[in-house]
């Protein structure tokens, strides 16, 4: 069932906020189970934003709005709520995903092995996205910040220490990924991509003329006597 953040119209708002948007992207979060991507999450949009979150069985989608380049971005972020339970995400969950954050726990090495597994299915459904690679609670021991962590190296990928705990790095890490989000979205050459860019181009463009003629129609409506 789909759950609201605070707020009695918050569907109607983030459906006008969409349509009021320069920009639509959506990241996606991947890594294990309780390596704190949602705290990641939250610690980002609570730290100084109020998010609208709906929530659903299969993830949580979080909305955020802000500004890239003068432009204003709409952004989805999408957690994983429980499904890398099965070590393995839905086709869906990677449909039309710009940017992803894969992030591992430092103080437990299973799940930094994980990463190999995971960056693997993010490759079979989205092959050219840009993705980063988050070492998170670095508070609980930062010692680990003086280790080398050769995934994102081997792969060529952006690499952060962060902690949710006390917020390192977590603002970066968000204003980055949405930055890569955008400008991939912006530049890619993927097929399938351009297709939906020229969809929502033309979605967005019909949004606003129908909303054009219902606010012509509401002025030309004769006052009731």
């Amino acid at each position: 069932m789909a759950r609201d953040a605070p707020g009695g119209d918050s569907c109607k708002e983030l459906d006008q906020r969409k349509y009021d948007a320069d920009e639509n992207v959506k990241i996606i979060c991947l890594g294990d189970s309780a390596v704190g991507k949602s705290k990641l999450m939250e610690r980002f949009l609570l730290d100084g934003f109020r998010p609208q979150q709906l929530s659903t069985f299969a993830l949580t989608l979080y909305k955020y709005t802000t500004n890239v380049d003068g432009k204003n971005i709409l952004v989805d972020f999408w957690d994983t709520a429980g499904q890398e339970r099965f070590q393995s995400m839905h086709a869906s969950y990677y449909h039309k995903a710009h940017a992803c954050i894969m992030v591992f726990d430092v103080q437990r090495k299973v799940t930094y092995k994980n990463l190999n597994n995971w960056y693997k299915e993010l490759r079979e459904f989205r092959p050219e996205i840009p993705c980063i690679v988050v070492a998170n609670k670095i508070d609980a021991d930062l010692k680990v910040t003086q280790k080398s962590f050769n995934f994102a190296r081997k792969f060529n990928l952006p690499f952060y220490f962060v902690s949710a705990a006390d917020g390192t790095n977590v603002v970066k890490l968000f204003s980055d990924a949405i930055k890569l989000a955008v400008t991939y979205k912006q530049n890619s050459g993927d097929f399938m991509d351009e297709v939906m860019r020229e969809l929502e181009n033309f979605e967005l463009q019909k949004k606003r003329e129908d909303s054009d003629k219902e606010e012509n129609c509401a002025e030309e409506k004769p006052p009731s006597t």
